[in-house]
């Protein structure tokens, strides 16, 4: 794990000048912040995990997976576990092929993880959605868990809309034009916003 991101105290500031909601989230959570573990292929699998079932479901999953790894998960050692051994997992079919997959593209340098470095946003979304298993909402837990893009505001992930739903006193779903509007109201720092609004509704720190 790494330290906070170099903008996080610049982006606390600027959005508690900016909203008052903001205000008194980074006022409970001060001491927090969004912590890093610089670790693309790990992250990848604990996205794929963590598809469509409970927090608590992928995190049983997810200890019995790194069992299975024998607490190291990397590419080599997950491409030496068989199919029966990760499904034993509670892994999905599809997810063992998503998994499975990207060991081997690791493997084969098919997928270059030091490439999205150079890319926007946008593009970097694009090319991690190239992988099997992997959509847009897991592209951006990635950006923002692995690679700390600043300005990332995952519109696909529920915990995000029902904080926003929660702290804003809107109705579930927010209409889009709010969320437009607190889009521009805290760009350059949607992410850092985005996790406060997690922190809000999740005992512990969300984590990739």
């Amino acid at each position: 794990m790494s330290n906070k991101p170099k903008y996080w105290n610049r982006a606390k500031k600027i959005l508690s000048k900016k909203d008052k909601v903001m205000r008194k989230l980074i006022n409970n959570y001060k001491d927090e912040s969004l912590v890093t573990r610089n670790d693309v292929f790990f992250s990848l699998c604990k996205s794929i995990i963590g598809q469509q079932i409970s927090v608590a479901a992928a995190k049983s999953v997810f200890s019995k997976f790194e069992k299975s790894c024998k607490g190291k998960i990397n590419a080599k050692n997950v491409n030496k576990l068989s199919t029966h051994t990760l499904k034993r997992c509670g892994l999905s079919r599809q997810k063992v092929k998503g998994i499975k997959d990207l060991a081997k593209k690791i493997i084969n340098n098919e997928f270059k993880p030091h490439l999205i470095k150079k890319m926007n946003d946008e593009e970097a979304i694009l090319y991690l959605s190239e992988l099997r298993q992997i959509g847009r909402w897991s592209a951006e837990m990635i950006l923002l868990f692995t690679f700390n893009r600043s300005n990332i505001w995952p519109l696909q992930d529920i915990g995000l809309l029902r904080a926003i739903s929660n702290n804003y006193n809107k109705k579930y779903f927010p209409p889009k034009s709010f969320l437009d509007r607190l889009h521009k109201k805290f760009s350059p720092y949607c992410s850092v916003a985005t996790w406060y609004l997690w922190r809000s509704i999740d005992n512990e720190p969300i984590q990739y």
